[in-house]
């Protein structure tokens, strides 16, 4: 428990900021290794898409002719090894379009890169390098500083002979050199002795080279005691070589003493050898990816979020089909969340404690979005969270969001389906859905303007009916309501049961109801109207159809349509 505690306080907790800060994760998408003096990506970008756009004009004659130049001068001038120099001239494209700007692109390019090399030597080591597979950006940091002729470094020729001859690619040897620039200087049969000692724990030749491609510090030193370690471990559970390479990427550099950490931190906290087998067989980037270094990230969360040992254990035993970078990017993402809605810190705390899998497992939307869609503050959406945390799943990409009911929303919601129910909607969600949403107001509001009509004489079962028939009535007012039955009951004399066959009577403006209702009344005195003409035929046609239908009919009535018009629109 002393490695353990020792493994917690310098290997883990070191990786997780106090904030969770976005920087950090922001190195962790870097690949491991990267040379720290290397020229910006901007500008290296843009060098090479000058390069590429260069490459791009020159024909593929012209070019296969300035590769015969630069193999002549190197293997027949130069005295190179014939292999050597036809790698440096077939793999070096930025070396050889630097070439022909000076020669340019006439006729003859053969000859005149002949000429120009003999009389303005290069320095040999950028093709060198570029043929090893660095960048040309990269080239420049390694170039010489008092030599320009290979022959000068004949110690960097022989290792470099080493390593060819024992299989490892030459495009990825410029990494080794970049890594493990020492492994060139290395005296005569040196590396020839380092190699053979990898030899001696069992392994192949091709396997070799590419341990040492992914991870060249291997050769500087004595036999890495964590990578013997790292690979006894993976064999007892069951992983061969050929797994453990299958698993590597040239592109990235792995620290074997680190995932050694992971493994035996995975072995601490109750995971057993079969669980163990399992868990790498489908997530081997729990050791592999960053040399382990997001799983780190992941334990010092649950850390610092008060989870156990066995806990965590559990947490990694049920890991997800997810890439663990992935599962702590959605887990900072759950963080980031919480936080940005004011929760506090002891209860984001109980959530990480109670829900790893979840917070990992899904990728929220962000926060304005879902405080946008939700409807809903910050302060409640925490309150919600808190209580219903499996919500979250629901709030993640791909997913439609509707607004959350909650508080005084939830019971207004309630009474209203209650109300509706009671007067006799069917109790069908769709549609109880659509008739809650019509109402912007109150269930008592609601009960109110129902009784309002009631109250005004019409049987219970006729006002169901109605509301059922044109649910906006009860959108308006209870004021507005009793305004049009007096004016329907009081001016124009017609019975309060005109309404069942004519509802929209109710939802009309107000003012239009009274322009229509006095100029009717008005009408029906001058004896121009019968006076029982139906509601729908008073208050339903626009106005230059009620103008044609009934007020052109009597001489003076344009001019009280008029006067009237003018009084009530301008109250």
């Amino acid at each position: 428990m002393a490695h353990l505690q020792k493994l917690r306080t310098a290997s883990i907790l070191k990786w997780v900021s106090s904030n969770f800060d976005a920087n950090h994760l922001r190195l962790l998408a870097q690949p491991i290794g990267s040379f720290p003096n290397a020229q910006s990506p901007r500008l290296y970008r843009t060098k090479r898409t000058e390069s590429c756009e260069n490459a791009g004009r020159i024909s593929r004659a012209v070019q296969q002719e300035a590769q015969a130049a630069l193999l002549d001068y190197l293997y027949g001038n130069r005295g190179l090894y014939f292999a050597d120099a036809e790698n440096m001239s077939k793999n070096s494209p930025h070396f050889l379009n630097k070439l022909l700007k000076c020669v340019g692109n006439g006729k003859e390019i053969r000859r005149s890169i002949d000429r120009y090399l003999l009389y303005h030597p290069p320095n040999e080591f950028e093709p060198f390098f570029e043929s090893l597979g660095l960048k040309p950006s990269e080239v420049v940091s390694f170039l010489p500083s008092k030599s320009m002729f290979l022959v000068d470094e004949s110690l960097m020729l022989h290792n470099y002979a080493v390593l060819c001859h024992y299989g490892v690619a030459r495009n990825k040897i410029g990494k080794i050199y970049k890594e493990a620039t020492q492994v060139f200087q290395y005296d005569l049969k040196v590396l020839k002795s380092k190699l053979r000692a990898y030899e001696e724990l069992g392994l192949t030749r091709f396997a070799i080279a590419n341990f040492i491609v992914s991870s060249p510090y291997l050769l500087v030193g004595d036999v890495d005691a964590a990578f013997v370690e790292v690979l006894e471990r993976l064999k007892s559970l069951g992983f061969e070589t050929s797994w453990i390479q299958g698993n590597l990427s040239e592109s990235d550099s792995y620290n074997w003493g680190r995932i050694l950490e992971v493994l035996s931190f995975l072995r601490e906290i109750g995971c057993s050898n079969k669980q163990l087998g399992e868990l790498l067989g489908h997530h081997p980037d729990i050791v592999f990816d960053a040399s382990g270094e997001r799983t780190f990230v992941l334990v010092g969360i649950l850390l610092k979020f008060g989870c156990t040992m066995s806990q965590m254990c559990s947490v990694v035993l049920q890991f997800p089909q997810i890439e663990v970078m992935k599962f702590v990017s959605n887990m900072r993402r759950c963080f980031v969340f919480l936080n940005e809605i004011k929760m506090e810190v002891t209860e984001i705390g109980k959530i990480v404690h109670s829900q790893p899998l979840l917070l990992g497992s899904i990728a929220l939307k962000s926060t304005n979005t879902l405080l946008l869609h939700l409807k809903i503050g910050k302060k409640e959406l925490s309150k919600y969270i808190q209580e219903n945390p499996l919500e979250m799943k629901n709030w993640v990409f791909g997913r439609t969001l509707r607004p959350l009911e909650l508080g005084e929303n939830l019971r207004s919601k309630t009474h209203k389906m209650k109300f509706l129910l009671d007067i006799g909607f069917v109790e069908n969600p769709n549609k109880m859905t659509e008739a809650i949403n019509k109402f912007p107001v109150n269930a008592w509001e609601l009960q109110e303007r129902f009784d309002c009509i009631v109250e005004a004489g019409l049987d219970r079962e006729d006002v169901c009916k109605l509301i059922k028939k044109y649910p906006p009535v009860l959108c308006q007012s209870k004021k507005v309501i009793e305004m049009k039955i007096d004016l329907l009951v009081n001016h124009l004399c017609y019975p309060l049961s005109a309404v069942l066959n004519f509802p929209r009577y109710l939802t009309c403006g107000i003012k239009r109801v009274k322009h229509r209702a006095f100029m009717y009344k008005w009408l029906k005195n001058q004896a121009t109207v019968d006076p029982g003409c139906a509601l729908s035929s008073i208050f339903y046609p626009s106005d230059p159809c009620f103008l044609r239908k009934f007020v052109t009919h009597n001489p003076s009535g344009p001019q009280v349509w008029q006067d009237l018009k003018n009084k009530i629109y301008s109250e």
